[in-house]
């Protein structure tokens, strides 16, 4: 491995109104164990209006390391490109504001950038939470039923992988792909890994690269982020001609299943159509009891393993929120993108607006 105190690293984070998560991310990077690395961070803020910026103005005063610049265009994809613009290291390392990581997290994440060749590496997405609710969600997030098998929800695996959270590239490998899509509101991170992917780069997930993320801790706030993941996952597909996986499918025809056979049975009955009402409402309820009883399964094995058993019938509330949300977002998507382009939405759009 090269000489550490000859190893640059540009920590890059794009935030907006985040004064509840700030001064804790910010102490977890003043905290962090870089090994005799060069460090800088570069920290976009999207024009909060909430002392966001003013925290980070205090701080950047007394660390020189630390530094802020504006992202007019207030989203994720357009403040990571700025800060990746203005850095000056050779290695360039993503945070995120809604996640703790160990002291060693850069560290970790540079040594195994060099030492598997990969062009990314990251860490699964753990999650630290307290309450009821929010340790059903979390519950939920880890199970195989709410994510299709998603590797970097599995804290146990290590190895390839087709996307990781935050991420840690050397700064070249955005000269030879491009940059973060900024038509993209949400899955901007997926996108750039899938052409990184295609492009014959290799991502690597490492189970020593340790964060803990806070997921949604309601269940409306679940509904629209998984709302927009699955609306935005249109506008990748749309762009590459292809899904990322299959896994990404499969809620929008559940979604679609439940809105044609509920319209069938509302429309029968209307006009007392006895025969096809009886077969319709049969589907429906042969789908709806299939689904309950495969959410009962996952949601006690979720419950045994990540939220305890106080938490199962909210971690089947969870299921329920994160596929309907998402395979709603990507119905509303495929209407959407079919006749307009990403770039015509307002950042004010339901589907565009980020919340907590």
């Amino acid at each position: 491995m090269n000489n550490q105190a000859d190893i640059r690293i540009s920590i890059i984070v794009a935030c907006r109104n985040e004064i509840r998560h700030i001064r804790p991310l910010v102490d977890s990077l003043l905290a962090q164990d870089f090994g005799g690395m060069n460090w800088e961070a570069v920290i976009a803020d999207g024009m909060s209006t909430d002392g966001t910026r003013e925290s980070l103005d205090h701080y950047a005063a007394r660390h020189s390391n630390l530094r802020v610049i504006s992202n007019t265009g207030r989203i994720v994809s357009t403040g990571l490109n700025e800060a990746i613009r203005s850095a000056r290291g050779e290695f360039i390392l993503r945070m995120d504001a809604h996640t703790v990581y160990a002291p060693d997290y850069c560290r970790r994440c540079v040594e195994t950038l060099i030492s598997t060749g990969a062009a990314n590496v990251g860490g699964a997405a753990r999650t630290r939470v307290t309450g009821m609710i929010p340790q059903a969600i979390a519950a939920a997030y880890h199970s195989r039923f709410s994510t299709g098998g998603a590797r970097f929800h599995d804290p146990e695996y290590e190895g390839p992988a087709d996307t990781v959270p935050y991420g840690c590239w050397r700064k070249e490998t955005f000269a030879r792909i491009g940059m973060f899509d900024e038509n993209l509101v949400r899955n901007q991170d997926d996108e750039l890994n899938l052409r990184l992917v295609r492009s014959g780069g290799g991502i690597w997930q490492s189970r020593a690269i340790l964060s803990w993320y806070t997921p949604r801790a309601t269940f409306s706030g679940l509904f629209h982020q998984y709302f927009q993941y699955g609306f935005w996952k249109v506008a990748v597909i749309r762009k590459h001609r292809i899904p990322g996986s299959l896994r990404h499918l499969i809620p929008a025809g559940f979604a679609l299943a439940n809105i044609v056979l509920l319209l069938g049975i509302l429309i029968t009955a209307v006009v007392q159509a006895k025969l096809s009402f009886a077969v319709a409402a049969t589907l429906w309820l042969a789908m709806a009891a299939a689904y309950a009883l495969t959410g009962f399964i996952a949601s006690a094995a979720a419950a045994r393993d990540h939220g305890g058993w106080k938490t199962l019938p909210f971690i089947q509330v969870a299921f329920a929120t994160y596929h309907f949300s998402y395979g709603l977002g990507f119905l509303s998507g495929l209407f959407w993108f079919g006749s307009k382009p990403a770039n015509k939405l307002s950042t004010n759009s339901v589907f565009a607006r980020i919340t907590r």
